[in-house]
């Protein structure tokens, strides 16, 4: 079709060139004979007017043989002058359907110059296709007013090369979202005409904007969906698809069974905006600051813990080199850490989580190229968002199991002294406690060497942070998450405007999880200059005694006291198959967990 535009229009002009010698014919000579069809007025006034008769009735090469009958004005062809509009005239759908240029151009020995006015294109359109709806519109009326800023026809469909669109097309939907944003975008248009100039920008920013922009329009709304092509109304007129007494409907082509409650939902909500959304605006200060904040706290933790344990490295190697230090003596017989259900929990873990983030991360970023041939690869966001789903189910398995466990270790497990508030507090449970904060203040004073490194028990600060960050992670994500999932239900009964919070909640709280567990986690369990590049305790579920003691030295005595430390010695290590296998799946996750973190610093630096 492309070449069409190019090859016809000149080869058109290659067959229509006057033959040498042609005669050029002054109109006025035309017109001694034919002034009772053209009038000399108003081709004198005409855009043709210093055009020759003989260059657009190209048949005629002779005068006296015209005159007597012998030769007739030939095809004219408008090509011969109007190369760039044929050319787009001829890979039109007007080409394919048998329109003339006449047909469009009537009168053409009359014609006058448009000047822009976008009322004779809606009046020419309109000859042919009815253009009421359109009349009676938004557009229509501005047009209609004079406005050269308003919609016409061309503006939408351009005036040669109009395309022919397959409704429910992808290239039909697209088409209905990109001639929208042409003026829709121009924020300066829009402020000027009274006209809502952020409707493009909270657009994109929806899950149906962010499908789009990952080339999927088939799969999500676009404007004439809600707002129909050609009668689009203020929602303060009772026929306008978005008026009080018909949005319900028109939200209803898609989403099935809702009510009133539903639509007040913000389509086009900005949570910039304190005084129209004061909800929105407050859940996203409170979100930003959440993420902020936390990043900042754990990333210092990380600068500083890294520093320090390099030169904690350094400073042990040379000790053991120079002999001032004895290495634990049995230091790598191995201990068990972690039971079978434990492994396979954090299995779980890693494998939700990645879903989750490989498939949810390209709609946050979907501007880059990157997020578009992930999805690609999934084979679209319906697509991605079953894989999501999937996950997310996933990630509610192992949480409920977490609850569970927690219930086993507090009130059922027989091996454990005291009451469940003893428990709670104890030495074996993930509760935060006063050693804890003795340990922070531990780590502060090792990182700016001024004390010795602290000896931990069976859990660290940051794994507890870990732990309850899956707790608080669930109700923040997991909520928003199911709030979108069953839009028509929660919105139908708290009211839309809960989905708007939530679609922010979601969206920050899946950065800082991803950027947390990808930056502060890793460095945490593999990162850190004690354990680089990867500690292997959560997939085999053992600790070498030199590790406990070195690391979990308070623990270890502890169960020494107890005279329990040799209850856990590993009789029977976990084959090399087993650990090859583990191995390397751990490092898939971990450098694919990296992989994705410089995509998004990647995709946050573009802007």
């Amino acid at each position: 079709m492309n070449l069409l535009k190019f090859f016809i229009p000149a080869l058109l002009l290659f067959i229509s060139v006057p033959l040498a010698g042609q005669e050029l014919i002054p109109a006025q000579k035309c017109l001694e004979c034919h002034g009772d069809v053209v009038s000399p007025g108003e081709f004198n006034r005409s855009v043709h007017d210093q055009i020759a008769c003989t260059g657009c009735h190209t048949g005629i090469i002779d005068l006296e043989k015209h005159q007597q009958g012998e030769s007739g004005p030939g095809l004219v062809q408008c090509a011969r002058c109007h190369e760039s509009d044929a050319a787009a005239y001829y890979a039109s759908v007007h080409m394919a359907r048998g329109v003339a240029c006449s047909d469009c151009h009537a009168g053409v020995h009359s014609l006058q110059k448009w000047q822009g006015d976008k009322r004779r294109v809606v009046k020419t359109c309109g000859n042919c296709h009815p253009a009421e709806r359109y009349r009676e519109s938004v557009h229509g009326q501005a047009v209609e007013a004079g406005s050269r800023d308003s919609a016409a026809c061309h503006d939408c469909h351009t005036l040669h090369d109009i395309e022919e669109l397959q409704p429910g097309s992808e290239g039909y939907r697209a088409f209905q979202i990109q001639v929208c944003m042409k003026c829709h975008a121009d924020h300066d248009m829009m402020r000027r005409n009274g006209v809502y100039s952020l409707a493009v920008d909270t657009y994109l920013k929806s899950y149906h904007g962010t499908s789009y922009r990952l080339g999927y329009p088939i799969q999500v709304a676009e404007c004439a969906d809600c707002h129909t092509a050609h009668a689009v109304l203020p929602p303060t007129n009772p026929r306008s698809s978005i008026s009080p007494a018909l949005i319900v409907q028109t939200c209803g082509q898609c989403h099935q069974g809702i009510d009133d409650d539903f639509t007040l939902f913000h389509v086009h909500g900005n949570y910039h905006d304190r005084a129209r959304y004061p909800g929105m605006f407050w859940t996203f200060v409170l979100m930003t600051a959440l993420v902020i904040s936390v990043f900042a706290i754990f990333w210092t933790h990380n600068l500083l813990w890294m520093f320090r344990g390099f030169v904690e490295n350094r400073r042990k190697e040379r000790a053991l080199a120079e002999g001032r230090l004895e290495p634990v003596r049995g230091g790598y017989i191995p201990y068990y850490r972690f039971g079978k259900w434990h492994i396979f929990l954090h299995l779980m873990v890693i494998i939700s989580f990645l879903g989750l983030s490989v498939t949810g991360l390209p709609l946050k970023f979907a501007g880059s190229a990157w997020a578009r041939a992930m999805m690609s690869f999934y084979g679209g966001v319906q697509a991605a968002g079953f894989i999501h789903r999937i996950c997310a189910v996933l990630t509610f398995f192992y949480f409920f199991a977490a609850i569970a466990m927690s219930i086993h270790f507090l009130f059922l497990r027989r091996d454990l002294p005291g009451n469940w508030i003893q428990r709670l507090f104890g030495p074996d449970s993930l509760m935060f406690n006063r050693k804890d904060l003795q340990d922070i203040a531990g780590m502060v004073r090792w990182f700016f060497f001024r004390g010795e490194k602290p000896t931990f028990e069976r859990w660290t600060y940051w794994e507890k942070f870990d732990f309850f960050a899956v707790f608080w992670g669930m109700f923040a994500i997991g909520g928003s998450g199911l709030l979108l999932w069953f839009s028509e239900f929660s919105g139908s009964l708290l009211g839309g405007w809960v989905l708007n919070l939530a679609e922010i909640v979601h969206s920050d709280e899946a950065l800082l999880a991803t950027g947390f567990i990808f930056t502060v986690h890793f460095f945490n369990t593999h990162g850190r200059p004690e354990k680089f590049p990867m500690d292997f305790v959560i997939f085999n579920g053992q600790i070498t005694r030199q590790d406990f003691i070195e690391e979990r030295g308070a623990q270890w005595e502890r169960y020494k006291k107890k005279g329990t430390t040799e209850n856990y010695r590993v009789r029977k290590s976990s084959g090399v198959a087993y650990d090859f296998f583990f191995k390397a799946f751990g490092f898939a996750a971990v450098l694919t967990g990296i992989f994705l973190a410089f995509l998004m610093i990647y995709a946050f630096l573009r802007g």
